[in-house]
């Protein structure tokens, strides 16, 4: 760590409220939030924004409303709502109120919401609109806890003649209360902020949990304060930057991503409508982009479709250019590694920008011409989609992080980027591997621990202040950092052989366009078998084109879709050890999702849902079991 990064990481205030008071004094006028708004009868709409001081102002009058409704410091505020420009006021409104923020996805049910709540003790919850109140409101009972219901989109969920109970209020209603309070105490949310503590808790954040229930993660307040200084040490974004967020905020992902926002001051044009972002990108114009895998996968994916949809010649054009985009890509990378110098052989760069100028171009305009970089996370990019992206120009840099690490933990250089790693450790964390192969975090990132957990805490986080994430890594003498699976996921064949399943999933997802999930099983069995999703637009296309009739589960049923998805079977299995190979395949009914529970909100596989909702396809496969 260089003398700057360390003075970044340790010299800072203790809270992110702390920051964004001196992020509003620094730069009041510049844009901070940029937003989407419905088209209007009077021709208005389209996107608008704030300013830091009106970001300010709306923030300190949802601060002290909170505090008018009896809010105190490390009290918790529950946050229910798809990712939007207010979740963004809530949450700076929650942490200048020197309360803490519970986050909750939007697809969150009814149950698990009031589990969330209750679990944490939050005082309010602020709703996106009247289904998420309606969670709540049948579970009122069973939430002693929660005095107030703040709902964000009230017309359809706070009677005209208001709550006589004085449960439920908009959130109009509650800056009207933050107003009238900052009257009478005009310097409440200033003063409320300087007495924060860096070891105060500021959030808690529920594991999606792919097993059992969701854990609160307890986050500190310089834990965020820690991540905006650390990126910005590591120069992933400029003060000149367009991000754009459409990440869920209730995911540590996307909340990091605001710490950083703050510390230093880009514009965050901020829409979670995920089937936007394509027509988003060309408008938004961004910078800079987080994501997650299945998202640059379905991009690649449905580049290669389109190619191939507008005839032969056009598909051998893109399949050539994607090769050479991968070439170019490892080839630079590799030199770079040995020499300190990105150079590729001249025949390789006429041919890189004959591509540039047929496929690569067209791409880069598609999102939006001025994307200096992407971050993905949250789960393992495929290499071979890596390399596309990197060999045409548009670099997605891969990182990791957890939960309990508050999502950023390495992250591969914009400048020294390793297709294949998730990078190197952000300034002030320390890593090592475990005999075992486990990797094993200290630093100001890591948790408190698990909210009322003691015991589950003391089985991750020793005494020394070592976290054990559960994932089997390698690191690289300079430092990049290669995951090679979960250590829970890991299983051992009857033959006694151990199968990583992630990296054959993620092998396949690079040799098939049409695949949307694969599981690999073979735990205790004589060979290896996969439950494959095919993607729903990218299936139907090619079922048109290839006279194939019926609906997604009649085309998945038919014998020449499964002789397709076969050969890209066979041809990921040649470059598999022998017991890795996948011996058979079932092809599932649908597309696996967060609705049916199949993935986490962040789009995790649920292994054991999924093994328990196909359990007779399984069967199936292992018949002599």
């Amino acid at each position: 760590m260089t003398d700057r990064q360390q003075q970044l990481t340790q010299n800072r205030p203790p809270s992110v409220a702390h920051l964004f008071l001196e992020r509003v004094a620094a730069t009041p006028d510049r844009e901070a939030l940029r937003y989407p708004v419905p088209p209007q009868a009077d021709g208005t709409g389209g996107w608008e924004g704030y300013t830091w001081a009106e970001t300010a102002a709306r923030v300190f009058a949802i601060a002290a409303g909170l505090m008018d409704l009896g809010v105190r410091p490390q009290e918790r505020v529950a946050v229910a709502s798809a990712t939007r420009v207010d979740w963004i006021l809530a949450d700076l409104g929650i942490m200048c109120a020197g309360a803490a923020t519970t986050t909750v996805y939007a697809q969150t049910n009814a149950d698990e919401t009031a589990y969330i709540l209750a679990d944490s003790g939050s005082r309010v919850l602020i709703a996106e609109d009247a289904a998420q109140l309606a969670k709540v409101r049948e579970r009122r009972a069973d939430l002693p806890d929660l005095a107030h219901v703040v709902v964000i989109e009230a017309a359809d969920a706070v009677p005209a003649e208001g709550d006589p109970e004085g449960w439920v209020l908009s959130l109009a209603d509650l800056a009207e209360r933050g107003a009238a309070y900052l009257e009478r105490k005009p310097d409440c949310v200033q003063d409320t902020v300087g007495a924060l503590l860096p070891g105060q808790l500021a959030t808690l954040i529920y594991t999606s949990g792919t097993t059992g229930r969701p854990k609160g993660v307890r986050l500190s307040q310089d834990t965020w304060s820690y991540m905006g200084h650390t990126i910005e040490a590591i120069d992933l974004l400029r003060p000149d930057d367009v991000q754009y967020l459409w990440l869920p905020l209730a995911h540590v992902f996307g909340k990091v991503l605001l710490s950083a926002h703050i510390k230093i001051g880009h514009v965050m044009v901020v829409d979670g409508r995920v089937d936007e972002i394509v027509a988003n990108l060309p408008a938004v114009r961004p910078t800079v982009m987080c994501g997650v895998p299945r998202i640059f996968e379905k991009v690649h994916n449905g580049a290669a479709m389109r190619a191939h949809a507008g005839g032969g010649a056009r598909g051998r054009i893109f399949d050539w250019a994607s090769a050479t985009a991968k070439e170019y890509s490892r080839v630079s990378q590799d030199t770079f590694r040995r020499t300190g110098r990105a150079s590729v052989p001249a025949g390789l760069r006429v041919k890189h920008a004959l591509a540039d100028r047929l496929v690569y171009t067209k791409l880069r305009e598609a999102f939006g011409g001025r994307m200096r970089a992407c971050v993905s996370g949250s789960a393992a990019l495929t290499p071979e989609i890596g390399h596309f992206f990197n060999g045409a120009g548009i670099p997605v840099l891969e990182g990791y992080g957890l939960t309990e690490t508050a999502a950023a933990s390495f992250l591969n250089p914009l400048t020294a980027n390793r297709v294949g790693t998730v990078g190197k450790p952000f300034p002030g964390l320390e890593a090592k591997v475990a005999e075992d192969g486990e990797l094993l975090l200290r630093g100001p990132g890591i948790m408190q621990g698990y909210h009322g957990m003691p015991e589950q805490t003391a089985e991750v986080l020793d005494a020394d202040g070592w976290f054990r994430t559960g994932d089997i890594g390698e690191l690289s003498d300079d430092g990049y950092l290669r995951i090679t699976d979960r250590k829970k996921d890991l299983f051992k064949t009857s033959g006694g052989k151990y199968v990583a399943p992630t990296e054959i999933e993620g092998r396949f997802k690079a040799v098939c366009p049409y695949v949307s999930a694969m599981m690999v099983v073979g735990h205790g069995r004589k060979f290896c078998s996969a439950l494959i999703a095919l993607d729903e637009v990218s299936l139907l296309a090619w079922a048109k084109d290839n006279g194939v009739p019926g609906d997604y589960a009649q085309i998945v049923a038919d014998e020449r879709t499964v002789a397709l998805v076969d050969g890209y079977l066979q041809e990921l299995n040649a470059g598999l050890q022998r017991w890795q190979t996948v011996k058979r395949f079932r092809l599932l009914p649908r597309e696996l999702d967060v609705e049916h529970g199949d993935l986490t909100p962040s789009l995790k596989l649920k292994r054991p849902v999924v093994e328990r909702e196909f359990h007779s396809l399984v069967e199936e496969m292992y018949p002599d079991a």
